[in-house]
């Protein structure tokens, strides 16, 4: 029994995570991956540091920007959307509330209770609060799940910026000769560690997160490579 607490208690978390988890891991993500890349394909046609170090910069600042403004209007978006959803069943409550209960106690039997109870259930859950009752049960909409437009983009924007600045790190530091190999390497690592802890902090496999991030993101740089190869000049 204190298992099953304890599991309940835990998945109740990670859900509870979803909304920020999702915009910081897909940052974090696109800000490692989209500035390796970028600087792999520019150093495979140059052998110079300063084109690769200023392309790298200039992906990161305006994918960061781009992360962030496109979250933001996404979700903002989705929460259009919600408004207007409640809205309506505001307004649904107050000219059917009759035929309104009748949904709720029929989401209720659907879910297993008896036509009695689910009625039961629905007519106490609409005394206590009807609005938020068909928010939940019948649009889908609570606390956790509701979309949240400014936290998404400056969770997207920031996790951008930290995982651009890794890349980035790589072409100033690390030797010219081979460079592209160094950042495919340890955006490689940084990929893995980050599919890895995003799996840790969500709950889900840490293998299948690792496997799936890694090899797209072999995919996404080899071809930017390639291009870099086939169309490069010697900067």
């Amino acid at each position: 029994m204190m298992t099953t607490e304890t599991d309940d208690y835990l998945a109740t978390h990670y859900v509870q995570r979803s909304n920020w988890l999702r915009a910081a891991v897909l940052g974090a993500n696109d800000g490692i991956l989209s500035t390796a890349s970028l600087a792999i394909g520019v150093a495979a046609a140059s052998n110079l540091r300063e084109p690769i170090v200023i392309a790298t910069v200039a992906g990161l600042v305006a994918g960061a920007l781009s992360m962030a403004a496109g979250e933001y209007v996404s979700v903002s978006s989705q929460t259009d959307v919600e408004k207007a959803d409640i809205q309506r069943e505001s307004e649904e409550l107050k000219d059917m509330p009759e035929l309104e209960l009748q949904r709720l106690a029929e989401i209720y039997e659907k879910r297993g209770l008896k036509k009695q109870t689910a009625l039961a259930v629905a007519k106490e859950l609409t005394e206590h609060d009807a609005l938020g009752s068909h928010m939940r049960d019948e649009l889908g909409i609570n606390e956790i799940t509701q979309a949240k437009p400014t936290q998404a983009a400056l969770a997207s924007g920031a996790s951008f910026t930290v995982g651009g600045l890794l890349p980035l790190m790589i072409a100033i530091s690390l030797p010219l000769a081979r460079i592209e190999y160094y950042l495919y390497g340890f955006a490689i690592i940084f990929l893995a560690l980050l599919g890895a802890l995003a799996a840790k902090t969500g709950g889900s496999s840490i293998i299948k997160a690792v496997v799936r991030i890694t090899f797209w993101g072999t995919v996404a740089m080899g071809l930017t490579a390639t291009v870099g190869y086939l169309f490069g000049v010697n900067l």
